[in-house]
């Protein structure tokens, strides 16, 4: 039998009220990540524990979080830190971004987290260069 894991109701609540509005970096990332457009299943505003994660990939246990500006305060870092520790502990690995590389940059962004995802998925592949040209 398949054991679930408790989601407060309060919490998924909560989760569910801070799908709409999104802001406008997570909207940016959200057209990208949803539908299976990069080959995962991503799900928003998703509750692991106590917390809600801006983006969550369950296949490859990757939580991506949209850091604006107050995420870059002292204390709010310090709290960031000890989030992430925590949920790497669960075995969940976090990346995050600030809202300018999500808005103004999303190839980049794009690139990471798939990056990210193939090496959680495939550790043992290495990726390799094209050596054209050298020599």
């Amino acid at each position: 039998m398949e054991t679930r894991h408790r989601i407060y109701p309060l919490l998924l609540e909560r989760a569910r009220e801070m799908r709409h509005p999104q802001t406008p970096a997570e909207a940016t990332l959200w057209r990208v990540l949803r539908n299976r457009n990069l080959k995962y299943k991503f799900r928003r505003q998703h509750p692991i524990d106590r917390f809600i994660i801006d983006f969550y990939c369950a296949q490859a246990k990757l939580c991506i979080e949209i850091d604006g500006a107050s995420h870059f305060e002292p204390e709010q870092e310090k709290y960031d830190k000890a989030r992430t520790e925590f949920l790497e502990e669960l075995g969940c690995k976090m990346i995050r971004f600030a809202n300018n590389d999500v808005r103004y940059n999303i190839h980049a962004v794009v690139d990471e987290i798939v990056r990210t995802i193939e090496s959680i998925l495939n550790p043992l592949a290495s990726p390799t260069k094209d050596k054209k040209g050298d020599g």
